[in-house]
């Protein structure tokens, strides 16, 4: 099998003679054999790992992203960043930890752009109620 892993600016991984590979979606944990049925799936924060023909172990950390197997023989996977290694301690201790705390950092960047963003409309509609955003008793 051919995999390749992508990025929005690089082909980090483009290797043939793929033997079998694992990855990680929100079910669980599942393999890619030769001649696997068309697949497309989303992947979660995690290391794919996967034997070449010259019986060597090789892992990617992927932050998220998704995978598909077309006619059982080529796998692509298409992420947002991807760190390959020799030792998957050092993938899962560093990368994926990094990937967390990143995502982590985005949603909480999100939360306080969505606050932001109400508290505007709120200020808005205020102003544009009829009573020029003036209670009953004349305090805004």
């Amino acid at each position: 099998m051919r995999l390749r892993v992508i990025t929005p600016l690089a082909i980090v991984v483009d290797q043939t003679n793929v033997l079998a590979l694992r990855a990680e979606d929100a079910s669980g944990s599942f393999g890619i054999l030769p001649r696997h049925t068309d697949f497309i799936t989303s992947l979660a924060i995690s290391v794919v790992s996967w034997n070449s023909a010259d019986a060597t172990r090789h892992y990617c950390a992927v932050r998220r992203g998704v995978l598909s197997v077309t006619a059982g023989t080529d796998i692509v996977i298409a992420t947002r960043e991807a760190v390959t290694g020799d030792d998957l301690a050092t993938l899962d201790a560093t990368v994926l930890a990094r990937f967390r705390t990143e995502i982590e950092a985005e949603r909480t960047e999100r939360v306080e752009s969505t606050r932001l963003q109400l508290n505007a409309i709120r200020q808005i509609m205020r102003h544009l109620r009829p009573d020029g955003g003036r209670s009953a008793d004349g305090i805004g």
